[in-house]
């Protein structure tokens, strides 16, 4: 039937903060009865299902769909290690250039590694790994990037300071070869999964 589908389609698109029966009318374009009838439909049927992981709660006046309380363990795996899923090798790159030189601007990044960076700041950023720190002086105010808590508790570093040395015989700004920071981050990485 449409209306389940449309009414799980919203529910799960509104996420916590749910939709009143009379929402789900308007924007299902049906009446309340209707919808009352399907959502008792739907919660009988999710919560007989034992294949199913989630189940619909009404809160407050408000319909949504949250996980089952049996799925806990595993839920809380994915809440605990939200960057399990491996980086790129442009992501790393990117990551150790910005923990190494933080604060830099993207375009800095780009002249260090030669290749454009919009797409490894953007993963790294909604990993939660770097964040703007601010902006750049002079024309254009480029947005500075940085290192956050979150790559600071990943690495299990205190803090910035306690990065493994570069070796003394590359400088930073010499960079033709990003691997030797890469063996670190690596290894960081597998070790977490």
């Amino acid at each position: 039937m449409k209306l389940i589908s449309n009414i799980e389609s919203l529910l799960f698109v509104s996420g916590d903060d749910g939709l009143t029966k009379k929402q789900l009318a308007f924007l299902t374009e049906t009446t309340e009865p209707q919808i009352t009838e399907t959502l008792e439909k739907m919660i009988a049927e999710y919560e007989g299902n034992e294949e199913r992981g989630i189940i619909i709660k009404q809160l407050a006046g408000t319909y949504q769909l949250v996980t089952k309380l049996e799925n806990v363990q595993s839920i809380q795996k994915l809440v605990e290690n939200p960057t399990s899923q491996s980086l790129s090798q442009a992501s790393l790159e990117v990551l150790a250039i910005i923990a190494y030189k933080q604060p830099i601007t993207r375009i800095e990044v780009e002249d260090i590694r030669g290749v454009k960076s919009e797409r490894p700041i953007y993963t790294l950023s909604a990993k939660g790994l770097i964040q703007e720190v601010g902006r750049a002086e002079g024309t254009g105010r480029a947005i500075l990037y940085g290192t956050t808590t979150e790559f600071l508790q990943y690495f299990g570093l205190k803090d910035i300071s306690a990065l493994p040395p570069l070796p003394d015989e590359i400088a930073v700004d010499d960079m033709e070869d990003t691997d030797l920071f890469m063996t670190k981050f690596q290894e960081a990485f597998v070790n977490q999964e």
